[in-house]
């Protein structure tokens, strides 16, 4: 979906809060995940001071809708509504913080020149964002199913069942972040990692947000299928996602 034009120099949409980085005495620049149009950089004027206007409602993790105006080089922020607070939740709890951080990092990164899935990405991190503030699972495992799927949305799915390579009927045990999952013992290459059956079982389920599967997956399983997730995600993203050596994985 392309991004408004300056056929209409203002615009509204909804849009969750990323990353925010202070601007000379009183402004802050966002960064915004909107349902429409994208991921937009825009300026907050006066958000800092103690009288703005602005209040917390442009801060990470939360959902507001925006009033923006195009600028030459940013937009600019002209108003903000509070849907949906979930950073205050969030903040509050470090395990759910460091995922949290995590998700946005992430989210960041996949959408920033792609305009064509925005919608999908937007609320598939409203979801994941809701669900850790509600506190409805484990942080860790919310984190790990909204990696999944985000990669997957930006056009790297994996195959936890059948062979990424050739599509030989599954559950295989060998693993190749670079073949795209699972991999048949044909296709195995030198050094592959072998997972355990539990492992792929839980990283399926993550991948489609089977919730009674990933509930119900011990510790040891959990941990086993986060390191293969992040070697997922870093290696399609061809970049590192600096708040995983944060993340806080409590006890599952």
């Amino acid at each position: 979906m392309a991004r408004s034009t300056f056929a209409s120099r203002s615009y509204r949409d909804d849009a969750v809060v990323l990353r925010t980085y202070d601007l000379g005495e009183a402004d802050r620049i966002v960064i915004l995940l909107t349902a429409e149009n994208g991921q937009v950089r825009a300026v907050a004027k006066g958000v800092r001071r103690t009288k703005s206007r602005f209040g917390a409602r442009l801060e990470p993790f939360h959902v507001a809708q925006v009033q923006l105006v195009h600028g030459r080089n940013l937009d600019i922020v002209s108003q903000a509504i509070g849907k949906r607070a979930y950073g205050q939740s969030i903040v509050a709890d470090y395990e759910k913080y460091t995922a949290a951080a995590a998700m946005v990092e992430t989210a960041e990164k996949l959408t920033a020149d792609d305009y064509d899935t925005a919608v999908q990405h937007y609320q598939l991190l409203v979801g994941a964002l809701s669900a850790l503030a509600r506190g409805l699972h484990e942080p860790g495992r919310i984190l790990d199913s909204y990696l999944l799927r985000a990669v997957a949305l930006a056009g790297w799915t994996p195959s936890f069942v059948d062979c990424a390579r050739c599509g030989a009927p599954g559950p295989h045990r060998s693993f190749s972040a670079a073949l795209g999952g699972a991999v048949c013992p044909q296709c195995r290459p030198p050094g592959s990692a072998a997972p355990s059956a539990a492992t792929f079982v839980l990283l399926d389920g993550l991948l489609r947000g089977d919730w009674s599967t990933i509930d119900a997956a011990d510790t040891k399983t959990a941990r086993a299928a986060a390191g293969f997730v992040a070697a997922y995600i870093q290696w399609h993203m061809e970049r590192t996602v600096r708040s995983l050596a944060l993340v806080d994985r409590g006890d599952g």
